[in-house]
């Protein structure tokens, strides 16, 4: 049975930080450590902060999902913006920002977007096998 830890945080840039302690505690439960924890650590940040940013929803929040299934782990960040999909762009080296989808691609196995009835999800997926950041007999 997959390990599953999802949450709701409110469309804010304090509550990224509350996303990045979640999933640590979660990731050190699932005997997930070291690269791996800080590479899902991160792009979760990116994928929230670009839900933050970019959802045009009033009041909205961001949802999270983190699933360690078998030789899958599985990170989704959604928002009820279903409408306007991210891109992958092709930034400029002296803009400031532009580069999370760009981190998402380069860190994880595979990821991509869909559109569900009321929401976007963004999601990347890590594959564990043969990793030596995973412990034996993790979830």
């Amino acid at each position: 049975m997959p390990a599953t830890e999802t949450f709701l945080v409110p469309k804010h840039r304090r509550h990224v930080l509350t996303v990045r302690q979640r999933l640590h505690k979660a990731l050190a439960g699932w005997g997930v450590a070291d690269e791996l924890t800080h590479s899902v650590v991160l792009l979760a940040s990116e994928l929230v902060t670009n839900a933050v940013l970019h959802c045009r929803t009033s009041y909205a929040q961001v949802g999270v999902t983190l699933t360690l299934d078998g030789p899958d782990l599985v990170l989704e960040v959604s928002d009820p913006d279903r409408d306007r999909l991210p891109l992958l762009p092709d930034s400029d080296p002296d803009e400031e920002g532009g580069r999370g989808l760009a981190l998402v691609s380069a860190l994880s196995d595979d990821w991509g977007c869909r559109r569900d009835p009321y929401i976007k999800c963004v999601w990347a997926r890590f594959t564990l096998a043969g990793r030596r950041d995973v412990a034996p007999g993790a979830p």
